[in-house]
């Protein structure tokens, strides 16, 4: 059992001890797919703040969305007519400047050079007390109630036409990869199906949400039919 492995299996036997809802700090790719490899029973409840989220809490116990300890912080220029052009980096950046841990950190949604930024309860006042620059820009950072519906874009619907539903197979096709760069992705496992990492050959099923760390992540909706030489043509919600 590695150290990660260790540290769940303590929330969770916490949480089942003391019958209340133990939470962790914010999961990546990579640490959310080794919680859910342990099938622990009853199962954690996950939640980023919103429902696309990529990085998550975990709750060991019964909870509900409402309760999980994530605030919302909008980050926004002081003077949007002399600001820079702010990206992701610039906004993580300047928080962890501050001497603050990725983990207590979830996902970040720029719109209009606004940065929509999910933190820990427990370090949503710090941040908005003491963060006052982000890159070369004067920022003001204050607490939101919710994030609005507009700060988050509409993924493209499309059809595609594929060999199979084999997850390298689609992911080539989505991105426009060769048969060869796709199986790097996979080689360097970046490639994850609803929060778990699988390999080139798992056959992706209606519903299935993919990440493609670097990339982005799409949403296999269902096979719309088959053509003439029995191909698939199925149809993908991607996220840009």
């Amino acid at each position: 059992m590695s150290i990660e492995e260790k540290h769940f299996a303590d929330l969770h036997r916490r949480a089942e001890n003391s019958k209340r809802t133990v939470f962790s700090d914010f999961l990546g790719l990579s640490s959310l797919s080794e919680l859910k490899s342990m099938r622990l029973s009853p199962v954690p409840h996950f939640w980023g703040g919103f429902s696309d989220a990529e990085r998550v809490v975990a709750a060991f116990g019964n909870c509900e969305n409402e309760d999980f300890p994530i605030s919302i912080i909008l980050i926004k220029p002081v003077n949007k007519k002399f600001a820079d052009e702010l990206s992701h980096r610039d906004f993580l950046g300047a928080v962890l400047g501050l001497g603050i841990k990725r983990d207590v950190i979830g996902d970040i949604i720029i719109n209009e050079n606004c940065g929509y930024m999910f933190c820990l309860d427990s370090i949503a006042d710090f941040i908005t007390e003491n963060l006052g620059e982000v890159k070369h820009t004067t920022v003001k950072a204050e607490k939101c109630e919710e994030l609005p519906s507009f700060a988050v874009s509409e993924p493209d619907s499309a059809e595609y036409i594929v060999s199979s539903r084999r997850l390298d197979v689609l992911t080539a096709a989505v991105y426009g990869l060769s048969r060869k760069n796709a199986s790097e992705l996979f080689t360097k496992e970046k490639v994850y199906v609803n929060g778990v990492l699988k390999n080139s050959s798992y056959t992706v099923s209606d519903g299935d949400s993919i990440t493609v760390r670097g990339f982005g992540k799409f949403v296999f909706v269902k096979e719309c039919r088959r053509t003439k030489k029995d191909r698939t043509v199925a149809e993908i919600k991607v996220y840009r």
